[in-house]
């Protein structure tokens, strides 16, 4: 009996407590949404009833004439603003109280992910941003710009090839392996030729290890939020151990070819390795770059350059080819840019138009729903709401992307609302690289491969609509964002 009355009170006082929990931003005076039990707001994405990106959306427009939101990532209370001033606050101004992103996986379970640019906290991140900026200075741009110039010319040739009128095609394929070509040439320093070369390895081992999708992957995710030393105690990690042990000895064997032959290359291996070397002369310097470190930057990058871009251009490409009007604009200053001579790097910053369109794709399909940080010492909003350390706060570019007050007519494809002429972009509203000294660094690297390939690929094809595409687009319900049923379209000879 007395077994029975301690299990139904135990039971009445979690249930209170975690129902108090989810509270948290009522008690503060803050509207919040209406969370489930254990999971917080995460039921939806979970069970794959929704998007990540429609359903921070869906949050976002709970409460229009709020200037912050509350939600629940599991019991977690998280605040997401939706004011763009508070964005600044916090992100620049008051960046010192928010330097970090929340944890993501224990650092000693995945050893290779934890070391890189995204998960690194403190001095530590504030280290390695400095070491590892220097790579994309407008020189070392110029110098990386041939390559993706290269790996655009090889992709084109070798559609060029095909006699058919219209091919179809999966452009996420295609542009995956455009990226993978560019970010092996440009942070590895490997020559591979993916559309010719459908089974190399170097690709094959870049999507095992970027596919965070299905099931399995959720349950790791879920777990991840839940309890991160989970892995650590099943020994158990969030990369793919057959693709990262990959990686790391192509990295090894490419330093250790570079040490012996003295090879220099424009790239991120080598700026580290210099680093490295600096540290070997002044062994009391505080900068301590270990082959660990140099692993894991290049493969942060090579997760932003194989996924990320290659995703927003695969939406690019299906606002191309449901928008011809655009496409035919954009071909026209492609084809006149033509006539002046050899593409080089100034010439395709000076292609306005295209500039404008691949705005408006990062716009549409911003590579990430929103970003978050990590509050690291006490914080008061607007005078009254209390923030306490390692409380996350998210900015949530999706829905802000979306928003009819700050870009009208939104689901609209429309490259002149960043005609530079207009200047009708309210300030910090327009997000897709992050905001403050958190923001990505490789933005200058993203946009050069998106208009590069562009370049060449609408100087030879029109992008057309086929029976296997799917209008209008359906997200898909993982956590990644992509299309439910691929990227289908054609590739028309002009």
């Amino acid at each position: 009996m007395i077994f029975i009355f301690v299990t139904i009170a135990f039971f009445i006082t979690l249930w209170w407590y975690l129902s108090w929990s989810l509270n948290h931003w009522t008690r503060m005076g803050v509207k919040q949404t209406r969370p489930w039990l254990i999971v917080g707001d995460s039921f939806p994405t979970l069970f794959g009833q929704i998007s990540v990106p429609e359903f921070i959306q869906s949050i976002y427009n709970l409460y229009p004439n709020e200037k912050y939101v509350g939600l629940y990532n599991f019991q977690s209370p998280v605040l997401m603003f939706r004011d763009p001033e508070l964005f600044k606050e916090i992100a620049i101004k008051d960046f010192d109280h928010f330097t970090d992103h929340a944890p993501f996986v224990d650092p000693e379970a995945d050893p290779l992910w934890s070391k890189n640019l995204l998960s690194l906290k403190g001095e530590r991140w504030k280290e390695i941003r400095n070491i590892v900026s220097p790579v994309f200075i407008s020189s070392k741009m110029k110098l990386m710009f041939d390559l993706i110039k290269e790996n655009s010319e090889d992709l084109v040739n070798y559609f060029q090839e095909n006699n058919e009128e219209i091919m179809e095609l999966d452009m996420n394929d295609l542009v995956n392996r455009f990226a993978n070509d560019v970010i092996a040439s440009a942070a590895f320093g490997l020559k591979v030729n993916s559309s010719r070369e459908k089974e190399n390895r170097f690709y094959l081992m870049g999507k095992q290890l970027t596919n965070f999708r299905g099931l399995l992957n959720s349950i790791k995710f879920v777990l991840l939020q839940v309890y991160p030393k989970f892995f650590k105690i099943v020994g158990s990690s969030l990369l793919d151990k057959e693709a990262g042990k990959f990686f790391s000895d192509i990295i090894g064997d490419t330093i250790k070819m570079r040490e012996e032959k003295n090879i220099v290359r424009p790239d991120v291996i080598h700026i580290l390795m210099e680093a490295q070397k600096k540290q070997a002369e002044a062994p009391t310097g505080k900068i301590n770059i270990s082959n660990l470190d140099i692993a894991s930057q290049c493969l942060i990058f090579f997760f932003a350059g194989f996924d990320t871009i290659s995703t927003s251009l695969s939406f690019g490409m299906y606002e191309l080819a449901t928008n011809p009007d655009v496409q035919n604009k954009l071909r026209e200053e492609i084809l006149e840019t033509i006539k002046t001579g050899p593409l080089t790097y100034d010439t395709l910053l000076q292609m306005r138009y295209l500039d404008m369109v691949v705005s408006e794709m990062l716009r549409k399909w911003p590579q990430f729903p929103f970003l978050d940080r990590v509050c690291t010492k006490p914080y008061v909003v607007d005078k009254k709401i209390q923030i306490k350390p390692n409380s996350e706060v998210w900015i949530p570019i999706y829905a802000l992307h979306r928003d009819p007050q700050y870009f009208p007519d939104p689901d609209k494809f429309n490259p002149e609302r960043f005609d530079p002429k207009k200047n009708t972009i309210t300030p910090y509203t327009y997000l897709p690289f992050g905001l403050g000294p958190r923001s990505c660094i490789g933005n200058r690297f993203a946009i050069m491969e998106m208009k590069s390939f562009l370049f060449h690929l609408l100087s030879k094809y029109e992008i057309v609509p086929t029976e296997k595409t799917s209008i209008p687009l359906v997200l898909s319900k993982n956590i990644q964002l992509g299309a439910e049923n691929g990227f289908w379209m054609g590739l028309k000879r002009i």
